[in-house]
């Protein structure tokens, strides 16, 4: 899938799905249910305001201080400085209290975005801090592009996406469809819905994209609210025992007769559950309650 101008040198859609599936996965196994309910209010666009008139180094260190209170690293302390980069910023990872980041000197003059930029970093203290990490250094980035719009301040890195004659600007790894796709599912948990938050047309129509996929996922079988021709399919695979290529369900043969397995729409978690029926499952990771028909 690819949205967007075709000679866009933004990446669209959704190329990372596995990696940001398993990202949210993993901060729910490392944070718990209770853990992520703590990150329930998102980043205030207040807080990420940083106009030409403030002083630079302390406008940064201000708005470094409200994604680290947002991000709950109370003992943290950022000290960001500006200086040529190839990147928009980097972190120095270090066992604290201070870690040093250093910022684009674009964001001298491009204020507007500096909060984003920092939310990117200050997300791998909080991993760092967490120990959680993934194997490679390309996925560990999808993992904090994806912890941080999970955690409330990511929606940042998708409203500095912008497109235009002119102008193509992206921060951060995931797709503009793919930040959308992670917000859509933090909302699915939270109730919150960040529509009318968004500054860029583009980021807005990314996260409209990005959500549709998300609500299609609550309509996939063996879940009761899957549509018609998932419903059929899914009985076909069920009297065939296996399922077809594409699908997210797998069948089991036990003792005991035959189960399903299928990714909760919320947490990622498979649930394993017996094939007989409607059923109503709990989801034993984020506690979410499943209307299946198995």
């Amino acid at each position: 899938m690819r949205n967007g101008r075709r000679d866009s040198p933004v990446e669209h859609g959704f190329p990372h799905l596995d990696t940001v599936r398993a990202a949210i996965t993993a901060l729910f196994r490392r944070l718990s249910y209770e853990g992520i309910r703590a990150y329930g209010a998102s980043f205030a666009p207040a807080d990420a305001a940083f106009s030409p008139a403030d002083d630079l180094h302390l406008g940064a260190h201000r708005v470094a201080s409200a994604v680290v209170r947002a991000l709950r690293l109370p003992d943290a302390r950022m000290v960001v400085c500006f200086r040529p980069l190839e990147q928009a910023a980097t972190v120095e990872l270090t066992a604290g209290p201070e870690y040093f980041i250093e910022v684009n000197d674009r964001f001298r003059t491009h204020r507007r975005d500096l909060a984003a930029a920092l939310a990117h970093e200050v997300t791998h203290v909080l991993l760092h801090r967490l120990d959680l990490r993934f194997p490679s250094t390309a996925d560990n980035e999808i993992l904090t592009d994806t912890a941080a719009a999970y955690l409330g301040t990511g929606w940042l890195l998708l409203d500095a996406y912008r497109e235009d004659d002119l102008t193509h600007q992206k921060l951060g790894y995931l797709t503009p469809e793919e930040f959308g796709y992670v917000l859509a599912r933090r909302a699915l948990l939270l109730g919150e819905d960040l529509s009318s938050w968004f500054t860029s047309p583009q980021a807005y129509e990314a996260y409209v994209r990005g959500r549709a996929l998300a609500g299609q996922e609550l309509r996939r079988a063996p879940l009761a609210a899957a549509d018609r021709a998932q419903r059929r399919r899914y009985a076909r695979d069920r009297r065939a025992g296996a399922a077809a290529p594409g699908a997210s369900y797998r069948f089991e043969q036990q003792p005991d007769g035959t189960r399903v397995s299928f990714p909760c729409p919320v947490c990622g978690q498979r649930l394993r559950l017996a094939v007989r029926g409607p059923v109503r499952a709990r989801c034993g990771l984020c506690r979410t309650v499943l209307d299946c028909d198995t």
